[in-house]
């Protein structure tokens, strides 16, 4: 759908990559190879964003970071398009908040990256209600047309795992 919208695959992708994770950062060069595109189609998308105030950039030592500005006057809008396309609305509409006892969830895969799939991947947090979960996650991969796969780690088990990296994007966490 966004593709009849945005011509740009570039700029979707770019879109998908700063607004499904919006606290990663990535330099121009960096999202060049990541992406599989010119350094130039990059820098034309980059500046085109951060001219709208879309994107927040700084400088660290000599390469420019972007990240997304969550300040932004349609950050919320954009981002729920985006969560509405790629199906993780409907995820954490009708499986996460219905678990039970959950602290975090995040997305990981290609999703988390900004790409495109047909795999949802999860890595949920707590102890939730194992046979109830494969229940909703079959309904929720019916009404998102893509599958649904998770790993499950309790509070201990997470302590030694790092999600501070950009290919986990904190999904959801407890109020």
């Amino acid at each position: 759908m966004l593709e009849a919208l945005i011509s740009s695959k570039t700029r979707i992708r770019l879109l998908l990559r700063f607004f499904l994770n919006p606290d990663s950062q990535s330099y121009m060069r960096e999202l060049a190879d990541e992406l599989n595109e010119s350094t130039n189609s990059v820098r034309l998308e980059l500046n085109r964003f951060h001219a709208a105030g879309m994107l927040d950039s700084e400088y660290v030592g000599n390469k420019r970071f972007y990240k997304a500005n969550s300040s932004f006057p349609l950050f919320k809008e954009v981002r729920s398009i985006l969560l509405k396309q790629t199906g993780l609305h409907q995820v954490v509409e009708d499986v996460i908040e219905k678990l039970g006892d959950l602290k975090k969830v995040y997305l990981t895969g290609d999703l988390a990256k900004g790409k495109q799939s047909d795999v949802v991947s999860l890595v949920l947090i707590g102890e939730p209600d194992r046979s109830y979960l494969v229940q909703l996650s079959k309904k929720a991969e019916d009404l998102i047309n893509k599958k649904i796969q998770y790993i499950i780690y309790s509070e201990s088990e997470s302590a030694s795992l790092e999600f501070g990296s950009e290919s986990y994007l904190l999904l959801w966490h407890e109020h």
